[in-house]
């Protein structure tokens, strides 16, 4: 059995299917959802994507990229009238999964269950699309055998290591518990990559962030950089760090990766994120701008365990020496980060 966490393209779909799941109960009353629990071989869907099902057979997200969504959708409309939740396993064949983009069939076990507006459904769909807009995390604890939920935020007292785990790595799993077997979905926001410094290596990073699925922000003061026609497509804030990134804000799942290679431009977001709770603090420099760096951190009152964050020399070392070379070294550590990974030793 695998235990990937979901990527960050499936929880930016996770929005759309919440809205739409939130459109079909206002309009009828009741609607399908249907979870990826657990997946064996390869799977195009990983444990935890979602899609919603209407009655009348609408729906919105993929549990398999297509090719079992025709059955899953029959039996949705099928519990969208009986009410009664099931989990049902799907085999992939060799010849089926290749059109879907894999290199080999697989498993892929889903649980169906009817939302109601009237009973909760909407007040669970609200809640989750409010975390998700807010950038909270959300375990969402699931009773297979009856569909109980259980809404479990950041910050409750107690919480077993599990969970801890899970709000750091986005992985969704079924657990075994005396009251039959639990799914852990966790509903994580998207990762997001806070970029300061408009340069060539930021476009680079932005490029690849953007095909693994992350929301990037690139905020650099120096309007020469800062320009729609360099970063197309991405929100762009020409403004000073300082000035920015108290209104865009550092949560657990945001990577501050620092490539201005300036210095009262860098320091400004150190600064800022280094007492933050957030993901990954990387900055670009050679080792002896890194302890001139250190010596203006700490003449700023930041501790040598505060500047220890900073992973500097950015990025992994893979030897990267061109600008393309450094991009995929950094986005290969964020992507450490994100999965909860330890990140390599550097030489």
């Amino acid at each position: 059995m695998s235990e990937p966490g979901p990527g960050s393209e499936s929880m930016r779909d996770q929005a759309g299917i919440l809205r739409f799941a939130r459109e079909r109960l206002v309009a009828d009353g009741k609607v399908a959802l249907v979870t990826v629990v657990d997946t064996w071989g390869s799977a195009p869907v990983p444990v935890g994507g979602q899609m919603a099902v209407a009655a009348d057979g609408r729906f919105q997200g993929s549990v398999s990229g297509g090719c079992i969504e025709g059955e899953v959708i029959t039996e949705a409309q099928d519990i969208v009238a009986s009410g009664k939740p099931k989990s049902l396993e799907f085999g992939v064949a060799d010849e089926t999964a290749w059109s879907v983009g894999l290199p080999c069939g697989g498993r892929v076990k889903v649980f169906i269950e009817r939302l109601e507006a009237a009973s909760g459904g909407l007040a669970y769909v609200d809640r989750a699309a409010a975390a998700q807009a807010s950038r909270r995390g959300l375990i969402v604890r699931t009773r297979l055998a009856d569909g109980q939920r259980e809404l479990i935020e950041p910050g409750t007292p107690d919480l077993a290591d599990d969970i801890v785990r899970r709000f750091k790595s986005g992985q969704s799993k079924v657990v075994a518990t005396p009251d039959g077997e639990v799914f852990l979905q966790a509903l994580l926001p998207p990762a997001r990559i806070l970029l300061i410094g408009a340069t060539h290596i930021a476009q680079l990073v932005t490029e690849m962030a953007r095909l693994a699925g992350y929301e990037v922000i690139v905020v650099d003061p120096r309007t020469a950089f800062a320009t729609p026609e360099r970063f197309a497509g991405v929100t762009l804030h020409a403004e000073w760090p300082d000035d920015v990134l108290p209104r865009i804000g550092f949560d657990p799942y945001t990577a501050l990766v620092v490539v201005a290679h300036v210095a009262h431009i860098d320091d400004q977001a150190l600064k800022l994120a280094l007492r933050q709770d957030c993901l990954y603090i990387g900055a670009l420099g050679s080792k002896r701008n890194h302890e001139k760096r250190t010596g203006r951190l700490k003449e700023a009152g930041f501790t040598v365990e505060e500047i220890a964050r900073i992973k500097c020399p950015i990025g992994i070392d893979i030897g990267a020496q061109s600008p393309a070379e450094i991009a995929v070294a950094i986005m290969a550590e964020v992507i450490l980060a994100v999965r909860g990974a330890k990140v390599f030793k550097k030489a």
